[in-house]
């Protein structure tokens, strides 16, 4: 398969398969020939004595500086060269995927101005598997991802680093040519049309939606083994009760969790007259509430991202009737906003799911379970620490929810006296749904230790996952070493293999 760009907005599904799966790109005809219309408004004003910012200007708060035509190459070249001053830790190759292909479907608008060699050569790098190596600190998030992309600009140059499609670390210009790819030299306004983007915060929020609809259905998978093993009841699950309170992730949730505990004998074996609860606890009782509340919040920074994928941003931009404007639409405060919010809803979900796993290690608590689910409690720990292990992701990720886009510094000599920090939000976020994805992996290895120990078995949905984690771990018995058996299910979820083992009983879970 392919991904067509230029027959309009890039899809989310179109930029995870780029960023994702390495899919290659097909550049619109009809499209190339708008790029190459607009290019002669910004060549017409190149011979303008008047001033134009990013054609004959210099930027930021060298705006005022009039550039020769003599010059104008090397304020291009010295534009991304400058600007390429990212550092700390190397990005992962699906953002700078993502976020190149963000970057190409802005240039196929014909609203930046640039010649079609710029898109077809960006293309091209993309089609080969060159990915140049992008740092992680450099974006404040206004004007836009600007160190990230020119690094990538720097690569198009010929100059700087590319990863190759297996991986390896090598010079631009030799790996260009490898493929039979020629540099570009840049002209006026084209390194400014290069960099001027939220393309990077975006796809790091395209690619943090996909990973959690995912962990929100592990989550709710989670939850149910916890429900079974713990003795809690099913009850507080019905839609009727849900329906009285509209939220539409709350009812997707609780749904998943009716599903997943269906025709549980764990379930049944206490429902009768002698179970003497009246309440499970919250983090039992309420899961739905925060899970759906999760949900919600995704399907809101879903609408953010589609906005922002249907977005031409540049600074200037060709407006259709071919005029070139200064805007602000590169600001990263949209994206960012919903970057925080996100991470404050990962930190969330994975507090209550530690919640839950604590509950099984307390003798007080967990309704007969031997305490911390020891062999011989005193001479073994059991999962004593897997807990502590949960506890410290939690801490973790609640400072991960500090919001990164209530913080501004002024750049460029007050020019820039106001930005998102946006591509900071995404980085943490990143972060953050490592850690979830661990601290639920910790809830399924307890849960399914604790369900192992009980008379009864669970559910259709949940038996074949408590058996797989069970068979991937060891299951009940004398202490080991721990850290392989909690990374084992990490990758059980991570992979997406729990989910499709509930899936095949459930049918696709909301």
């Amino acid at each position: 398969m392919v991904v067509n760009i230029g027959t309009g907005p890039l899809s989310d599904n179109e930029l995870i398969r780029i960023a994702r799966h390495g899919e290659d790109i097909v550049l619109e005809p009809v499209a190339l020939d708008t790029v190459a219309a607009t290019r002669t408004a910004i060549e017409a004003l190149a011979t303008d004595p008047e001033p134009h910012y990013g054609i004959s200007t210099g930027f930021g708060a060298l705006a005022t500086e009039f550039i020769p035509e003599n010059q104008r190459v090397q304020l291009q070249r010295s534009l991304i060269r400058s600007h390429a001053a990212g550092t700390g830790a190397e990005v992962e190759t699906e953002v700078i995927r993502g976020l190149m292909a963000q970057r190409l479907s802005t240039l196929m608008t014909g609203r930046t101005g640039v010649r079609p060699v710029v898109v077809e050569t960006y293309a091209a790098m993309l089609n080969a598997g060159l990915t140049p190596i992008v740092f992680e600190y450099g974006s404040l998030g206004c004007s836009g991802d600007l160190a990230p992309l020119a690094h990538c600009a720097l690569a198009l140059m010929g100059e700087g680093q590319v990863r190759d499609r297996t991986g390896n670390a090598v010079d631009s210009r030799t790996a260009l040519t490898a493929a039979g790819i020629t540099p570009v030299e840049l002209r006026e306004k084209e390194g400014l049309a290069l960099i001027n983007g939220t393309d990077g915060m975006t796809t790091m929020l395209i690619l943090a939606i996909e990973d959690l609809r995912h962990l929100l259905r592990v989550a709710d998978i989670a939850l149910a083994l916890s429900v079974e093993g713990l003795l809690a009841t099913d009850k507080v699950f019905a839609d009727d009760l849900q329906a009285l309170r509209p939220h539409p992730g709350q009812r997707a949730s609780a749904s998943n969790v009716r599903a997943l505990l269906n025709g549980s004998p764990l379930i049944a074996s206490h429902a009768g007259p002698d179970d003497k609860r009246v309440q499970d606890a919250y983090s039992l009782r309420c899961a739905p509430q925060v899970h759906g509340a999760a949900r919600d919040t995704v399907d809101h920074a879903a609408r953010v991202a589609g906005y922002e994928l249907a977005s031409a941003i540049d600074n200037p931009v060709v407006t259709l009737d071919y005029r070139v404007e200064s805007n602000g639409n590169f600001h990263g405060a949209p994206v960012a906003y919903v970057l925080d919010f996100l991470a404050i809803a990962v930190a969330d979900v994975a507090s209550i799911s530690e919640r839950r796993t604590d509950r099984f290690l307390d003798v007080a608590r967990s309704y007969g379970l031997p305490p911390f689910l020891a062999h011989e409690a005193g001479v073994d720990s059991g999962l004593m620490i897997a807990q502590y292990t949960a506890a410290a992701i939690v801490s973790e990720l609640k400072r991960l929810a500090a919001p990164a886009s209530v913080d501004s510094i002024p750049s460029s000599a007050m020019q820039e006296d106001h930005v998102s920090m946006g591509w900071s939000a995404g980085r943490k976020l990143r972060r953050a749904l490592d850690g979830l994805s661990r601290v639920l992996a910790i809830e399924i290895l307890t849960a399914a230790r604790g369900v192992a120990l009980r008379d009864a078995d669970a559910s259709p949905a949940t038996k074949p996952i408590v058996d797989l984690v069970n068979t991937a771990t060891g299951g009940p018995g004398a202490d080991r070493f721990l850290s392989p058996e909690i990374d084992a299910v990490v990758e059980l979820v991570q992979s997406g293999r729990i989910l499709a083992m509930a899936e095949k009983s459930t049918g696709t879970l909301n």
